[in-house]
């Protein structure tokens, strides 16, 4: 108890993972995305530049169809008509190649996208199941669920529009540029200049819009987390009448998200209109200077093979040089304008995948452990051997690296602490120097006030974390040489907090030993006493179980988590507060229950109620993370010390 409410403590003091780009993260993000995509890319990237360089090839078509008017009017329009077929048809060919390559790139990068979030969420998910217990106890729910949606809606867009719009606009400057200095180099450093101009408002006020679009990423993040905690919490918010008080921080969280958003769609709304009108202005600006520039018959704009100081037409086919440029600079300012318009939607896409990158690159939960569980077969003089079929029994298969040996072990449910040490945090120790000693078949009961390292103790033999100093040993094999997955797999739990899952009565049952057949999940339910109130129920065991099982009370919820733990038929059980929500004319009935369930095996329990513990072979006193006291509940009676003030209340609470 003291480890959830410090635990607690810890994530509100954390808030979410900050929303920051960081250095590499594009390059992570484009090798996740080629792999298994290659081909597609390929393909997406060829369209891309094909659609690219057709898409400006317009204002080399316009420059040479008034080369050839400026012929057909010098020699007569029959002397150029062949050659405005072949532009005609040239145009009609890469139009429609245009076309074809918009196509298939918006539908194999639909794909592609599709293909790449599917990915992207498999291994969040895939990596979230390897992480250990305490990067949940460190991390809010909401925000590690706003990986799931913003931040993945963050890179569907960068993957699907920012990245292919930015390929694309680099292909088409860098096509127009060249067209730009083959047609005229004077004009082309006027389009420098106020590029260069373009460049510094695109800093200015789009390193504002996205700074602000990541403090909405952020704020939104928050937003989530406090909306679930609502949500889970509504009935002790309204028991306490507290919905004002939730609209009021529901507010500031929201006014907080709206202040963000506001500053980074008005930056970024604001920048679009600047640069298209930076775009007219340098636009006018061209065909002003280059105006001059003809009428001063400057170099490099006189058209070869015409005389502008002789013939009419020379003069004209001069200005054709100024009027064909003019367009290739409206289409090269536009595409910078596009592109700076994307970078706001890469800093938000680089932010969501800086963020999930960092979910993928925490460390798993660490498994060194080697001795698994396997099925065996015990012969008469005790001979362990291994097996495929069903026996009932079950060995430590322990391979010894010295002499590369294998021997077997039974699986007894024998488990021993010695001097353990053990602490949530290096600098806060809650369990000292703890030793007991848990032979099969016997019950061990903790008992003392919260925060005493009770449920410390059955954390260390899941081995949700691993203990500080001492030792931990299990049918006398080291708790860190098995295998993590195969020892859960020997223990049976039911916890304080009881979870259920969307699905049927049988499924949930069922989720403590997924082979069990239908009569065993049924069995175990009459064993928790659980099956009288599922035959009550609609549909039976066929009722399905939504939002955690709140169409049933806390006490059914709690039984049915007793008869999953009893379908498991696993050697040791802990049960911590397993009888916290249930009624004390229940608890009796589930006490003859467990008791049966407890037969033959180690069995750890929990418990406030000491009704619950007296029957136990051995109880526990536990007081500030060292046990003061044990022995029977007939033998501490008689010392007259702290189980027997907890037992009679003579006590005075701390």
């Amino acid at each position: 108890m003291a480890r959830s409410i410090s635990m607690k403590g810890g994530r509100n003091a954390r808030g979410g993972r900050p929303a920051t780009a960081k250095k590499g993260t594009l390059g992570r993000l484009l090798k996740l995305l080629f792999n298994g995509n290659k081909k597609n890319m390929t393909v997406v990237f060829i369209c891309l530049t094909i659609t690219a360089i057709t898409g400006v090839s317009s204002s080399v078509f316009l420059n040479q169809l008034m080369r050839q008017i400026d012929l057909g009017i010098a020699n007569g329009m029959s002397s150029v008509v062949s050659s405005l077929i072949i532009i005609f048809s040239m145009m009609g060919v890469i139009y429609g190649l245009n076309i074809l390559c918009s196509f298939i790139y918006t539908r194999v990068m639909a794909v592609v996208t599709q293909n790449f979030l599917h990915q992207i969420r498999t291994s969040v998910f895939d990596k979230m199941q390897s992480l250990p217990i305490r990067y949940f106890d460190t991390h809010k729910t909401g925000d590690i669920m706003s990986s799931y949606t913003n931040d993945t809606d963050a890179i569907r867009q960068l993957i699907s529009q920012s990245i292919p719009q930015l390929y694309s606009a680099l292909i088409s400057v860098t096509t127009l540029l060249v067209i730009m200095f083959t047609t005229s180099i004077w004009l082309s450093l006027v389009i420098f200049l106020g590029i260069a101009l373009m460049s510094v408002i695109t800093k200015v006020i789009g390193g504002n819009s996205a700074k602000f679009f990541i403090r909405q990423q952020n704020s939104l993040g928050q937003e989530e987390g406090y909306i679930q905690e609502m949500i889970q919490g509504q009935k002790v918010i309204k028991v306490f009448c507290h919905e004002e008080e939730s609209k009021v921080g529901f507010n500031n969280k929201n006014d907080a998200l709206c202040k963000d958003a506001t500053s980074a769609h008005t930056f970024a709304n604001i920048l679009m209109p600047i640069m298209g009108n930076l775009g007219n202005i340098l636009y006018v600006l061209l065909a002003f200077i280059g105006g001059i520039l003809v009428a001063l018959n400057v170099p490099n704009l006189t058209i070869k093979g015409f005389d502008p100081l002789t013939t009419e037409t020379g003069v004209f086919s001069l200005l054709l040089t100024t009027i064909a440029f003019l367009p290739i600079s409206k289409q090269f300012t536009g595409q910078v304008a596009q592109s700076s318009q994307q970078m706001n939607s890469i800093v938000m896409g680089l932010a969501g995948a800086s963020r999930l990158i960092e979910l993928l690159d925490e460390q798993p939960e660490q498994d060194e452990g080697y001795v698994t569980l396997v099925r065996c077969n015990i012969a008469q003089d005790g001979t362990i051997t291994e097996t495929e079929e069903r026996t009932g029994h079950w060995a430590w298969r322990h391979p010894h690296k010295a002499d590369g040996t294998i021997t077997y072990t039974e699986l007894k449910g024998d488990i021993q602490m010695f001097d353990v040490d053990f602490g949530y945090v290096p600098d806060k120790i809650v369990l000292h120097d703890v030793s007991l000693y848990a032979h099969p078949g016997q019950k061990i009961a903790f008992v003392g006030a919260t925060g005493a390292g009770k449920t410390t103790i059955t954390n260390l033999i899941n081995r949700f974390y691993d203990i500080a100093d001492g030792k931990i040993r299990y049918d006398g094999i080291n708790i860190n040489k098995i295998k993590k997955a195969d020892l859960r797999k020997s223990l049976g739990i039911v916890l304080q907090d009881t979870n259920l899952f969307t699905g049927t009565v049988m499924e949930n049952i069922r989720y403590g030993r997924l082979s069990a057949t239908d009569e065993e999940c049924i069995e175990a339910a009459k064993l928790a006493y659980a099956h009288d109130f599922i035959t009550r129920l609609p549909d039976g065991y066929n009722t399905m179980l939504t939002a955690d099982g709140a169409n049933l009370s806390q006490g059914q919820r709690q039984l049915l988590s007793i008869a999953r733990a009893a379908v498991k038929d696993a050697p040791v059980m802990i049960l911590d507060e397993a009888t916290s929500s249930i009624d004390t004319r229940t608890e009796a009935l589930v006490s003859k229950g467990t008791d049966r369930l407890m037969e033959g095996r180690t069995v750890f329990v929990i418990a406030h109620r000491l009704s619950t513990v007296q029957n136990s072979d051995v109880i526990m006193v536990l007081e500030r993370g060292k046990i003061i006291e044990r022995g029977s509940h007939e033998e501490l009676i008689a010392k007259k010390g702290k189980y027997y003030e907890l037992y009679t209340g003579k006590f005075e609470l701390e």
